[in-house]
């Protein structure tokens, strides 16, 4: 079997396999042709790739002979040669008329964005690995263009008071920025709609703040769920409360396959005071504010409001490592002891990844989108 890696296009900087991985996957008797330059962003140069056992290749010999193709972004995924896997992360949920495209033409499409979220698959689990990323680089986004210092500093021309920052989301991101911003000295807030991860919030030396009658979200797969109107103005009305006293507020909550919620309205922007920052990781699928531009930076009565929701692609080494790991114990699923394809459907990690196959959609989700019956 034949592993190929394309080059990312930009503003992507991570690449799908690492040298080290590429070594894993020869001793796996699996053949890997990498593009020319693909590892350059992430600081992997051809020549380490070679070290390691792959063939350097052009785009066209790879997407015409690499029987599964790696690319994290959808754009790159195209035009391989019939009845070839494809794999990375291709928000199926948001680019269903893209999965139909790919089913029409032959491809199994595995997407590792929709991995079940379950104890065996965390080791394949790239939202979590690079939302850990994003939660570090977007506090020390903010800490670089906050206009004043994050810890407490007693000189003898006066004192500073600490950084007050609000973080809106525990799962992985809001987690790692409260580490994060605790080590920089900032007093950190925490917003979740999920009680169960208050014990986390409070081990990590944040405050949680508590608003009443949340869904349950226990069985989301970690991630956030829709609430009722009544407990969605309960939120609004707390958080404007912290978000007014902030000077630094992270956001990160986003609902698979649905806009991100509004958490931080236009009019609280307004009572926060000039020079404050807002970061916005989820401002890929709409953002948290009512001002968020995806990659913009806005300005609003003296409030910045960053939408980067590739934050992880600014640490490209290291995110490539962690994601071409996720990659490695995902294909060992897919790979024989021979080296050749086996995609057994009935690993659920397997089944639940995959998107299209046979030349048809095969996750449910998807496919009520696109209004196929199945």
């Amino acid at each position: 079997m034949v592993i190929g890696v394309l080059k990312e296009q930009a503003p992507e900087t991570r690449v799908s396999l690492v040298p080290e991985v590429v070594a894993a996957l020869v001793k796996m008797s699996v053949t890997v042709w990498v593009e020319q330059g693909a590892g350059d962003t992430a600081f992997f140069g051809d020549q380490a790739y070679t070290t390691a056992g792959a063939a350097i290749k052009n785009a066209q010999e790879i997407r015409t002979g690499a029987d599964v193709l790696l690319s994290i972004q959808t754009g790159n995924a195209r035009d391989a040669k019939p009845g070839a896997v494809l794999m990375g992360v291709f928000q199926p949920l948001f680019n269903h008329h893209l999965m139909q495209q790919m089913a029409e033409k032959g491809y199994t499409v595995f997407s590792l964005d929709t991995i079940p979220r379950t104890t065996r698959a965390q080791s394949m689990d790239v939202l979590s690995s690079q939302a850990n990323i994003a939660g570090y680089k977007a506090v020390l986004t903010a800490a670089t263009q906050y206009c004043r210092y994050f810890p407490m500093f007693m000189t003898a021309a006066g004192s500073i008071p600490p950084a007050k920052v609000l973080i809106l989301g525990a799962g992985v991101a809001g987690l790692q920025a409260i580490a994060t911003a605790k080590r920089l000295g900032a007093v950190v807030e925490v917003f979740d709609t999920r009680p169960a991860v208050k014990e986390e919030v409070m081990s990590l030396g944040a405050k949680f703040v508590e608003v009443e009658g949340a869904a349950d979200a226990s069985k989301a797969g970690g991630y956030a769920v829709e609430q009722n109107e009544d407990f969605q103005r309960k939120q609004r009305e707390k958080i404007h409360e912290h978000a007014k006293k902030s000077d630094i507020i992270i956001t990160t909550a986003q609902i698979p396959g649905r806009k991100a919620p509004i958490l931080i309205t236009k009019a609280m922007i307004e009572d926060m005071r000039a020079g404050s920052i807002i970061v916005d990781i989820a401002s890929v699928t709409g953002g948290n504010t009512d001002l968020t531009e995806n990659d913009k930076t806005v300005m609003h009565n003296g409030v910045a409001i960053i939408g980067n929701s590739a934050l992880a692609a600014t640490t490209s080494s290291d995110a490539s490592k962690l994601y071409s790991k996720n990659v490695l114990n995902f294909a060992k699923l897919i790979i024989d002891k021979d080296g050749g394809l086996n995609l057994n459907f009935e690993d659920d990690l397997v089944k639940g990844t995959c998107i299209t196959h046979g030349g048809n959609i095969v996750n449910d989700r998807v496919l009520a989108l696109t209004g196929v019956v199945a």
